[in-house]
């Protein structure tokens, strides 16, 4: 970058596409590197604790002000910063509106934007779309815990909720384990059921057998993927998603990007407890009112509650990157069951983002806009 001049680089989703955005296995390597850089803690985030999801704004159930939104399903808006160091060493913000009823517009429940800055000045490098980045980069975080938990002669994956999350998630299945033949798909609605088996049938031809299947129960059974990621209302946690321990085959792997439930004796006795992030976990627990898992239904925010009980210890919830960086094993045995919890980071979105960005400049894509060429006020 040249001073005081300040050019950066604008992505529309299109550019996104031509710059590489959809290219799973990349994601899938980009999010494991971003684990490991973690681990080893060379990253920044928000909040007191730099571990924070971002910092979200809600509008209230009633106002008095008549331009001012009122409260309404996934009504919101949210920051997202983080800086990721490594081979990334790239600061950035995702920032997104969300609403349900954005539906009724042919819009996206979320419209999001990434802008990636320089790590020293805070100046602009870069402002791109990023609802494929994100959605790709949240099926990539499951991919990566399928790459070390799934066994490698997967065959089967159980789908609850058909919706995006599980499109992406099943594109990083895919790319680790490409010995899937078989998809189970449970979902609410007809149309959302029917645009998953087109996608599959249109992007993997070679998986035959496409099967629709009434519950929960015989989408879980004799899968050894499982990606639970249908939306929920929370609050009332009988009304999570619940998969109960018999229904699950031996040596299975659920993912849980989403809500899901299961009986407390499961999670403290048998299953393998793992998060994409055990530190998001806890700045939630530090955050959120108690029960968190009350408001964020994501398992391992329960089992953060379960610890604040006394009934879990702390070692019973394992991080990913102690797998990625040799502490844990993959598999402890044949049999265990895996519960995989995925939080979604602000770094992961500088991560995919910032690869995305190296690929446009170095194929000459987006457009360049023009921040100053010397600043008004110094």
């Amino acid at each position: 970058m040249t001073y005081p001049i300040i050019d950066f680089l604008y992505l529309s989703e299109e550019d996104m596409i031509k710059a590489g955005v959809t290219n799973m296995g990349a994601c899938v390597d980009a999010m494991e590197e971003m684990f490991r850089l973690l681990k080893i803690g060379d990253f920044r985030m928000g909040g007191p604790n730099s571990n924070s999801h971002g910092v979200m704004m809600v509008f209230p159930d009633e106002s008095p002000f008549p331009n001012m939104p009122v409260n309404g399903p996934d009504r919101r808006f949210m920051a997202m910063p983080a800086y990721l160091g490594g081979e990334f060493d790239m600061v950035g913000m995702k920032w997104y509106g969300s609403n349900t009823a954005n539906k009724q517009k042919d819009l996206p429940r979320s419209i999001l934007m990434l802008t990636l800055n320089d790590k020293d000045t805070g100046a602009p490098l870069a402002y791109m779309s990023a609802n494929i980045l994100s959605a790709y980069r949240t099926g990539a975080v499951p991919g990566v815990g399928a790459r070390y938990f799934a066994k490698k002669d997967s065959e089967v994956v159980g789908i609850v909720g058909p919706g995006v999350m599980s499109k992406t998630a099943l594109d990083a299945f895919m790319a680790v384990r490409p010995g899937i033949k078989r998809i189970k798909i449970k979902g609410r609605s007809q149309k959302s059921i029917q645009n998953f088996i087109t996608y599959v049938k249109d992007k993997y031809p070679a998986v035959r057998d496409i099967e629709v299947v009434e519950d929960i129960k015989n989408a879980v059974r004799d899968a050894d993927i499982v990606c639970v990621a249908t939306s929920s209302p929370t609050g009332d946690i009988n009304e999570y998603p619940y998969i109960k321990e018999d229904w699950i085959k031996p040596g299975a792997t659920i993912c849980c990007p989403a809500a899901a439930r299961f009986d407390d004796d499961f999670i403290l006795n048998r299953a393998r407890n793992v998060a994409d992030y055990v530190g998001l976990y806890e700045a939630w627990a530090e955050e959120m009112p108690y029960p968190a898992y009350h408001t964020i239904p994501i398992p391992a925010v329960h089992c953060m509650d379960l610890m604040a009980d006394g009934r879990m210890q702390r070692e019973q919830l394992e991080d990913l990157g102690d797998v990625l960086t040799g502490k844990l094993p993959a598999r402890k045995n044949d049999n265990e069951i895996v519960i995989y919890s995925v939080g979604g980071l602000p770094v992961e979105d500088v991560a995919w983002g910032t690869i995305v960005y190296r690929n446009a400049l170095a194929k000459g894509i987006g457009t360049k806009l023009n921040l100053w060429d010397k600043p008004s006020l110094v």
